[in-house]
């Protein structure tokens, strides 16, 4: 008895390939030939008699034995690479090294030869298989469906799915059926449309690749700044309109041409092709034109992008921003040269606020009411590093406690009854990028001290109402009249917050210890004043300097203000002095906290670090001194084994801090985050102590 005509039995390996032949055979000879399929590893193979056999592979033969019965003709097929899925092997960068991960050497090279017949040879395609090493660690590996045998340190795995049968095996099989004649053509249809289907589908990716390289070649001529890309042998792969207007070349004699013979000057070069350093800013002039150019390096292969800015229109943007800062009142209206006064302790506070201002980190002021505290707050901002950004200056006692928090944090649309259509951005969201002065801080609730406390932790916020997390980045600078201290032990002031308020300290001087700068702030003040030309008496200015001035400058103001509406013939005299009711005559439970900050204790150069972060310096130490590459990733998985777990938003805070601190630098890419000299210092002291 012979093999029945119009039937056949497919063993395979794995479940993978038996599913994937399986699929091909039915979709190209199922309608006419019955069709089982089992694979060896997962199925209960019972005999099979006066079958047409087909086995994946000639590597299963000595395990499909025992599965063949009597009068069975048996035929290995021919398999090739999965042409189906090659498109996602092209889109492997030319040149790299990629692993070809299978099951067997033989199925290895089986496929690596299928490869080159197929033309695929833009690739170092390296062999791997269970037992042999891969010395090379390479990041990117192709597999036909093998993914538990792909090694862990491998980043992208490219699975192409099992090989599929060979068209010549297709016709074997028709053959030994007796169907050659019959079916052939239909075959063959089929087999054509399936590679048909495979180049249309290349053909739309290739079309919507032209359609996307159309809309970034739109986009890379629609900025301002000059874009010029570079591949990893020095030539030029983009060059936009910005840059021919700027190095007076045009586009077809830039691109594809080696930068050397388009950047002609030599510092410029250097900076460009200086591979050392994977980011850089520099000034350079080009034909009489001042640039501001950054480079930086996007991919390991050495690809370079570098932009180039116009100064003269940089400035003319700071410039147009200040004007929309001004204009919705966004701007710090005061500077240092406005704090009038020469006495030494004013002298010295001014000194320290200046260097205070050169950092990030956030700042309490601590004064009598009326001793300047936004003057100060303002000043600073446009001392810092922000002083483009936004200004905004909220005074908590002159806000009702139910607006408070709409008021700092916003509010989505529905959040409350009366809430703005589309919601509200709150004080913080529009201070991004800029500083924020929390005036009078002794006067919020518990309840917005938590969440202002979360702001200053996390540099993120939840509107009122919302479930969208919104990062910000905004320094805080706070201001208070009260004593904080006795708040917190009264249960009224959180210390957390406190601790996170007072990383800076200035206190500010009262009037009446600078008693020497009344005379020039009463000139300043007449010399603002509609009434210029105004004298005043020498005994006015003596009987003035006798009061204490508990309302400090701000009642200075006034009293001066007063003199100026009743004096007449244009002198202030001692009988325009108000009368003793006028002045206020107690400091009104305002008590004074002794200033004892010196510019060396700033909080980052002290040693006393707080537990949490002293763990991330230790981990980083560690890991750092073990060669690894040190991450936010690495970071936040190493805090699980301790008392808090910190996510990775949480860890660059953290971070930032520390930069902040001095005791570590970070840096883009693998060259990670490390512990700068000053922090293994500190380290190694924590460690002793």
């Amino acid at each position: 008895m012979g093999i029945k005509a119009r039937e056949l039995t497919l063993l395979a390996g794995s479940e993978e390939t038996r599913r994937t032949l399986d699929n091909q055979l039915k979709e190209i000879i199922g309608d006419f030939i019955r069709i089982r399929s089992y694979s060896v590893d997962a199925h209960k193979v019972t005999k099979v008699h006066n079958q047409l056999i087909i086995l994946s592979s000639y590597l299963i033969e000595e395990e499909a034995k025992e599965y063949i019965g009597d009068n069975c003709t048996v035929l290995v097929a021919r398999r090739i690479v999965n042409f189906l899925n090659i498109d996602k092997i092209y889109s492997v960068a030319r040149g790299e090294k990629v692993l070809y991960v299978n099951d067997f050497p033989e199925t290895v090279q089986e496929a690596i030869s299928s490869f080159e017949i197929l033309g695929i040879n833009h690739l170092q395609l390296i062999p791997y298989f269970p037992g042999k090493k891969d010395e090379q660690q390479v990041k990117i590996a192709i597999t036909p469906g093998e993914l538990d045998l792909v090694p862990p340190y491998v980043q992208e795995v490219i699975n192409i799915g099992p090989r599929l049968i060979d068209i010549t095996t297709i016709i074997t099989i028709l053959n030994r059926l007796g169907l050659l004649e019959e079916k052939q053509d239909q075959v063959s249809s089929k087999y054509i449309s399936t590679i048909t289907r495979l180049s249309k589908r290349l053909g739309d990716a290739n079309q919507e690749a032209n359609k996307i390289s159309d809309h970034l070649k739109k986009v890379v001529n629609g900025v301002n700044d000059g874009i010029l890309a570079i591949n990893q042998v020095g030539r030029i792969t983009v060059f936009n309109e910005i840059m021919e207007r700027f190095l007076l070349i045009p586009l077809k004699k830039a691109v594809d041409r080696h930068v050397r013979d388009v950047i002609t000057d030599r510092n410029l070069y250097d900076f460009i092709m200086n591979k050392r350093e994977e980011e850089a800013d520099g000034y350079f002039t080009i034909h009489s034109m001042s640039f501001m150019v950054h480079r930086f390096m996007i991919d390991p292969q050495g690809t370079i992008v570098v932009t180039f800015k116009d100064s003269s229109e940089t400035i003319e943007m700071e410039k147009q921003l200040k004007r929309e800062l001004v204009k919705k009142g966004f701007y710090g209206k005061y500077h240092f040269v406005d704090i009038v006064g020469s006495h030494p302790e004013l002298l010295r506070t001014k000194e320290i606020a200046h260097k205070l201002a050169k950092t990030e980190l956030t700042i309490l002021i601590q004064g009598e009411s009326g001793t300047g505290k936004e003057l100060f707050a303002s000043s600073i901002h446009n001392a810092s590093p922000r002083s483009n950004g936004p200004f905004l200056a909220v005074n908590f006692s002159a806000l009702p406690e139910d607006l408070v928090e709409s008021e700092l944090f916003g509010y989505e649309e529905g959040a409350f009854s009366g809430a703005k259509k589309g919601g509200r951005k709150g004080l913080f969201e529009q201070a991004n990028g800029g500083t924020i002065f929390l005036d009078e801080i002794g006067d919020i609730s518990l309840k917005v001290q938590a969440r202002l406390l979360r702001v200053l932790q996390e540099k993120e916020l939840l509107r009122i109402g919302g479930n969208k997390i919104i990062p910000v980045d905004v320094r805080v600078v706070a201001a208070t009249n009260k004593d904080l201290l006795f708040l917190m032990e009264k249960g009224k002031f959180r210390e957390d917050l406190y601790h996170r308020l007072k990383v800076l300290f200035l206190q500010l001087p009262a009037l009446r210890k600078r008693k020497e700068d009344i005379s020039p702030l009463i000139e300043h003040f007449i010399h603002q004043s509609n009434q210029p030309s105004i004298k005043l008496e020498y005994e006015v200015l003596q009987k003035l300097k006798e009061y204490d001035w508990y309302g400090n400058i701000r009642e200075l103001k006034n009293t001066l203000d007063y003199m100026l509406a009743v004096c007449e013939e244009n002198t202030i005299r001692v009988e325009d002095i108000p009368n003793e009711g006028f002045f206020q005559q107690t400091r009104r439970n305002v008590k004074e906290v002794a200033s004892t900050l010196e510019v060396e204790e700033l909080p980052y150069l002290q040693k006393d670090l707080n537990e949490e972060l002293s763990n991330i310096v230790e981990i980083i130490y560690q890991l750092q001194s073990s060669g690894e590459t040190v991450s936010r990733m690495k970071l936040s998985e190493a805090t699980r084994s301790g008392r808090r777990f910190l996510t990775e938003q949480q860890v660059r805070s953290r971070l930032e801090t520390l930069e902040k601190m001095g005791l570590i630098e970070k840096k883009r890419g693998r060259q990670g985050t490390k512990l700068t000299v000053f922090g293994e210092k500190t380290f190694h002291i924590r460690k002793r102590q």
